[in-house]
C-alpha cells in the first residue's frame, strides 16, 4: 500500500493519493484543479490513477475531480447522501459512481469503505481504509471536514456562506452523532484530515499533516463534550467569516467544475485589459501601482484575500515581476475558479502618469484627529484594537463604503500591513481621496504606543 499526501499551502488544504503496489492501481482524494502532482507522483510510483473522489462538496476550493478524470480516464466517485438540495448535478456522468453509507470502493488489494458523517455538510462521507493483505483492522481514515487535528469542521457554513436559513444549529446536532460513527474504532487508526492550519473551515485546526484517533480522543475539544447543547455552543462559537468566494465554489462544485485541460497561462500585454490586480508583494506595491488596480498581495494568504475581493468571471490583467509570478498567481486564482487570469503586465510598462505609491504613515506619525479603520477578521478584533478604531473587515469593505466618510483622513490597518494594501485599494479606487496605510499594522503600534491597545 502507498499513500502520498499533497498540502497546497495557499489553501490549507489536504488532497491524498492511495495506490496499491501489487496492481499498480491508485485513487486520488479530495483533488484540487492542479492535477500534475497527482499524475507525476503515480508515475513516479509506478501506479496509474484509476478512480477519483472527493468527500464533500467544497467550500473553499474548486475541485479537481472532473480534471483529473478528464486527463487519466478515471471513474469519479461521488456522495449520494444528504438531501436533494445538495446532490451533485454531475452525478449523470458517464464515468461517475454515487456512493453511500458502508460502500466500498476497491483499489487493488485496498479497500475505502464509505461513513456518510455528516454535519459540516448533508452529504459529507468520510472513507475508512484497510490493507487487506496485512490486516483486516482500518490502517487509516481520510476525514476531509470531519475530523481535523484538534478541531471539527464547522456545521455553520450552508447558513452563513451559502444563506441557507436554519440549516447551522442542525449540522452541530448533526455533527454531534457523526462523532459517535467512530467510537467503535480503534486508537491506532490514522486520521488524515482535508485542512490544517489557517483554514476557514473550522476555527482552531492544528498544523500537523496526520493524526491517530486515539490521541484526538485525548486531546481534541469535541471528543469530550458529551453533552449536545454544550457542544452545539462550543462548536458554533467564534467560527472566522467564511470568505465571499465559499458560496461560489459551492455552487460550481456541486454543478460541476469544468475541465481545463491545461492551467491557465496568462500572455503579457502592453495594455490592461478588464480588472487590474496587482499581485506583487506589499512591498512593491506600495512603491506605486496602476490606478484602479486592486492589490492582492503575493504569498501564502494569496488565494484567499483575492477570494474576498475578486469578482468572478471579469477578465483580469496582473501586474507581475515576472512570466513566473504571473503565471503562479494564475495557478492559484484556479484553484478557486477565477480562470480569466488571461493577461499580465510587468510594473514597467505601466503607464508612468497613471502610477501612484500608497500613502504610508509610521507609528510616529499617527495623526489622533483622523479615523483608524481596522480591516482584521472579527476574531481578530476581539482580541485587541487601537482605540477609538472602526472595524470593517477588508473583505467586506467594498459592500460597506457608505459606512466611511469621504471629508476625513483615514488610516487603514490591519495586524502586520499584509491585508492593510488590499484596503488602501479598495478605497483608493472608490474615490477617497485621504488614505493612509499603517505601516507595521497594530503589532507595530503595541510596540510603538501599548496603551493606545484595548483588550476585547
Amino acid at each position: 500500500m502507498i499513500i502520498r499526501n499533497f498540502y497546497e499551502d495557499k489553501l490549507s488544504q489536504a488532497s491524498y493519493l492511495v495506490g496499491c503496489s501489487a496492481t499498480g492501481e491508485a485513487i486520488v482524494i479530495d483533488p484540487i484543479r492542479d492535477i500534475h502532482q497527482y499524475v507525476e507522483m503515480a508515475a513516479s510510483q509506478g501506479l496509474r490513477i484509476v478512480a477519483v473522489t472527493e468527500t464533500h462538496i467544497h467550500a473553499d476550493y474548486l475541485s479537481g475531480s472532473r480534471e483529473l478524470a478528464a486527463a487519466t480516464g478515471a471513474k469519479v466517485y461521488l456522495s449520494d447522501e444528504g438531501d436533494e438540495s445538495w446532490k451533485y448535478a454531475y452525478s449523470g456522468d458517464s464515468n461517475a459512481v454515487l456512493l453511500q453509507d458502508r460502500d466500498r470502493i476497491q483499489i487493488g488489494n485496498v479497500s475505502l469503505e464509505v461513513l456518510h458523517t455528516p454535519g459540516h455538510t448533508p452529504e459529507h462521507i468520510a472513507f475508512l481504509l484497510t490493507d487487506h493483505p496485512v490486516s483486516s483492522i482500518p490502517h487509516s481514515l481520510f476525514s476531509g471536514d470531519f475530523v481535523f487535528v484538534g478541531d471539527l469542521g464547522r456545521p455553520d457554513l450552508l447558513e452563513r456562506a451559502v444563506n441557507v436559513k436554519g440549516t447551522m444549529e442542525a449540522g452541530a446536532r448533526t455533527l454531534f452523532r457523526s462523532l459517535k460513527k467512530l467510537s467503535d474504532l480503534p486508537d491506532s487508526l490514522l486520521v488524515w484530515p482535508g485542512h490544517g492550519s489557517g483554514s476557514a473551515c473550522g476555527k482552531s485546526l492544528g498544523g500537523s499533516p496526520v493524526t491517530t484517533l486515539g490521541y484526538e480522543r485525548r486531546s481534541n475539544w469535541a471528543f469530550s463534550v458529551g453533552d449536545e447543547d454544550k457542544f452545539v455552543d462550543e462548536i458554533l462559537s467564534g467560527q472566522p467569516e467564511p470568505p465571499n468566494y465559499f458560496k461560489e465554489m459551492k455552487a460550481r462544485n456541486r454543478q460541476g467544475p469544468p475541465v481545463l485541460g491545461i492551467m491557465p497561462r496568462p500572455r503579457q500585454v502592453d495594455q490592461p485589459k478588464g480588472q487590474v490586480v496587482d499581485v506583487r508583494p506589499a512591498s512593491a506595491i506600495r512603491k506605486g501601482s496602476l490606478d484602479g488596480a486592486i492589490a492582492v498581495p503575493f504569498g501564502k494568504s494569496f488565494t484567499g484575500w483575492a477570494g474576498w475581493v475578486l469578482t468572478y468571471d471579469v477578465p483580469l490583467t496582473l501586474i507581475a515581476e515576472s512570466q513566473s509570478m504571473a503565471d503562479t498567481a494564475a495557478r492559484d486564482l484556479a484553484t478557486i475558479g477565477i480562470d480569466t487570469a488571461a493577461a499580465w503586465m510587468h510594473p514597467r510598462d505601466l503607464e508612468r502618469s497613471k502610477v501612484a505609491p500608497i500613502r504610508t504613515i509610521t507609528c510616529n506619525e499617527f495623526d489622533p484627529s483622523a479615523l483608524i479603520l481596522d480591516v482584521r477578521s472579527t476574531n481578530e478584533r476581539r482580541m485587541s484594537h487601537i482605540s477609538g478604531s472602526i472595524h470593517i473587515p477588508y473583505g467586506s469593505l467594498q459592500s460597506r463604503l457608505d459606512e466611511l466618510p469621504r471629508d476625513r483622513k483615514i488610516i487603514v490597518h490591519c495586524a502586520s500591513a499584509g491585508r492593510s494594501p488590499i484596503a488602501y485599494s479598495v478605497l483608493h479606487n472608490a474615490g477617497f481621496t485621504d488614505v493612509w496605510e499603517l505601516l507595521g499594522g497594530i503589532a507595530a503600534m503595541q510596540e510603538a504606543s501599548p496603551n493606545v491597545i484595548l483588550s476585547g
